[in-house]
């Protein structure tokens, strides 16, 4: 099997060799034992699924709560001739059932699932008839309420375990803390769990904090001094046009990014800044997620994130390649007290918890009892202008909202159209002779896509499709829709709005299940979070990269020798080097000679290891000798 896997991994991925722990987490799935991976960002999560799974018949489930990286792993796979689909909230009944029939009845090996379908029936169902070889669960700390982004459909994961009890489940994290790592075990009641932890130290990234009043200024500074690619990260997205448009009068080119611009404007910054055409990235968290960039030189954040789990994936996409590369957080006194009061504020009372659901339901007038698992465009600007409500603790609410499994928010989504025909070809047949007018239609998406609409749900772009048969785009979606009425074929419409899910039917706002201890005790673990973050910053005598380590617990001693901290304390060695040997050289100039015996009898000097070593260094400079006698003295 070790020999299968490497094929895979060379002919499929290209790849040469597995990257260090890679390999013994592909052969812990393929012995079919359970395993638990912790990888540090861009340790290569994917290839330890993806690999064994390509190795063993049937197909893999992996279960992912961020869509845009389900969506772009499906892509690549495709690229590389394997059949692989994603099924996610905003996608329609009848997409969502050809997806997993073609699980079941064609030669998928990849199905990609974001946790709250788990419990749907329409999965379920579907889910047991499946030959399964893999479950993989990406982000597996959201399982854990003590982690930083719990989401409980993840508690659904051990329950589906049930219909395919011999097939092993590996989950997946950057970053998980002791207690996560136990919560995950036991929550996905893993078997005598094979459990790899790859070192959370990077040997090759710098890691800095520094106070400053004027942080851009600070961060111009830096990127001035350090060339080559680089990622500003800011709190807000207004922030990060009024950065980038400051980089770029100071000739640094740069552009920004966040999850309210629209997908080809994202993609398309994000290409050129991969390519090179552009060296600065000014983002919000919402970048940087399944990004393959290995050549990005320094990560400057301008706020401070909310945790260290958040600041560990985000530095951590600097110097993948393995060469120098530079984590700088710039921070001061303003940012440590928002910090802290956005922490205190990250879940709001049960009253407004209520009222904020209460608006949901008559904003898109749902009534008591239905809605379940639909979904809906979401601009939070316009719910709370609409119903007065203020921005930042309603957007919390929905966040805890979504941690109780009540709803479900994407704010980062886009889904291009797609479509496919619902009925035989003999059936198409007549119907384009009884319309001759839908014909040409019909005709032209035959020639483009072929028989493939008729077996699965294909992604079209409406503009190309209209230019090439002269029609306006208006026209041609009238089209598409009139079909789709029709009932020849469906027609999903592109998503590119931030999409908010009724994860269940909805419920009386009165009588809102909301778990009011859980939420009470994730209201502490996000301070306690918040505190660990303003620790580090402060903490000014440890190194940083054993800091970061430490807090994962993975217990060391090891310095980096390269953070802010150490490097402050081998100039502060340096100098006090500098001034032994000073002494010594005064010494043995004014004719006071001794040896390793009597020098302790000199004043200012003692017989110490570190004087032995400064002794040695003027040796090895040629500036002192020592005779035959053990007496030390003056070269000529």
């Amino acid at each position: 099997m070790k020999a299968k896997a490497y094929h895979i991994l060379q002919n499929v991925f290209g790849y040469s060799d597995f990257r260090p722990g890679q390999l013994d987490i592909v052969m812990s799935a393929l012995e079919s034992r359970d395993c638990l991976a912790l990888l540090p960002t861009g340790g290569g999560k994917s290839i330890c699924f993806q690999v064994p799974a390509l190795a063993m018949d049937g197909i893999c489930v992996v279960i992912s709560p961020l869509i845009a990286l389900m969506k772009d792993q499906v892509d690549n796979l495709r690229k590389r001739g394997i059949l692989a689909v994603a099924i996610y909230s905003g996608m329609g009944k009848r997409e969502i059932g050809t997806a997993l029939d073609n699980c079941i009845y064609g030669n998928y090996k990849f199905l990609y699932v974001s946790p709250e379908r788990l419990k749907t029936e329409i999965f379920i169902e579907r889910f047991k008839k499946m030959k399964v070889n893999l479950i993989a669960v990406d982000e597996s700390h959201c399982i854990s309420q003590w982690g930083y982004d719990f989401r409980p459909p993840y508690l659904e994961i051990a329950k589906i375990r049930e219909f395919h009890p011999a097939v092993p489940c590996m989950a997946l994290t950057a970053s998980a803390t002791p207690k996560v790592k136990e919560d995950i075990i036991e929550k996905l009641e893993l078997k005598n769990p094979s459990v790899f932890v790859k070192s959370f130290s990077r040997k090759n990234l710098s890691y800095t904090v520094r106070f400053a009043e004027n942080k851009l200024e600070k961060a111009i500074e830096i990127v001035k001094k350090v060339p080559g690619t680089s990622i500003f990260y800011v709190r807000n997205r207004k922030g990060t046009k009024d950065i980038a448009q400051a980089l770029s009068q100071v000739g640094i080119s740069a552009t920004f990014y966040h999850a309210g611009l629209d997908n080809s404007v994202r993609e398309e910054r994000q290409s050129a800044w991969k390519s090179g055409k552009i060296r600065v990235m000014v983002a919000t968290n919402a970048f940087g997620m399944g990004i393959d960039k290995a050549d990005v030189r320094t990560v400057v954040h301008l706020d401070l994130p909310e945790n260290l789990e958040n600041y560990y994936q985000e530095a951590g996409r600097a110097g993948r390649d393995e060469l120098k590369a530079y984590a700088v957080l710039l921070t001061n006194e303003q940012d440590i007290k928002t910090l802290e009061e956005r922490a205190a504020m990250a879940y709001p009372p049960q009253d407004f918890l209520k009222r904020v659901y209460q608006c949901l339901a008559n904003y898109y007038r749902i009534a008591v009892g239905s809605g379940g698992m639909a979904s809906f465009d979401f601009a939070i600007s316009e719910f709370v202008d609409t119903y007065q409500l203020d921005l930042l603790s309603t957007y919390n609410s929905l966040k805890v909202l979504q941690e109780e499994g009540l709803i479900s928010l994407n704010e980062s989504f886009y889904s291009p159209s797609s479509l496919k025909f619902d009925v035989s070809q003999s059936k198409l047949y007549e119907f384009q002779i009884a319309n001759a007018k839908l014909e040409p239609v019909i005709k032209m998406l035959l020639r483009t896509y072929g028989g493939e609409l008729f077996v699965e749900f294909i992604k079209i772009q409406e503009s190309k499709l209209a230019k090439s048969m002269n029609l306006a785009e208006k026209d041609l979606i009238r089209i598409l829709e009139q079909l789709d009425g029709f009932g020849i074929l469906t027609y999903s419409k592109r998503k590119d709005q931030p999409q908010i899910t009724f994860m269940t039917e909805r419920y009386d706002a009165g009588r809102l299940p909301l778990n009011l201890k859980r939420i009470e005790e994730r209201r502490q673990n996000t301070i306690s979070k918040a505190a660990a973050m303003v620790a580090y910053i402060r903490e000014d005598k440890s190194c940083r990269a054993s800091q970061i380590s430490n807090y994962f617990g993975e217990n060391t001693e090891a310095i980096c020798g390269i953070c802010d901290v150490c490097l402050a304390k081998k100039k502060a060695l340096g100098q006090k080097d500098d001034q032994l040997k000073q002494k010594i050289l005064q010494t043995l100039k004014g004719g006071i000679l001794f040896s390793l015996q009597n020098i302790r009898e000199v004043p200012g000097l003692k017989g110490d290891n570190y004087t032995l070593r400064v002794l040695r260094e003027l040796e090895e400079e040629g500036l002192i000798f020592c005779e035959p006698d053990g007496v030390y003295k003056l070269r000529d």
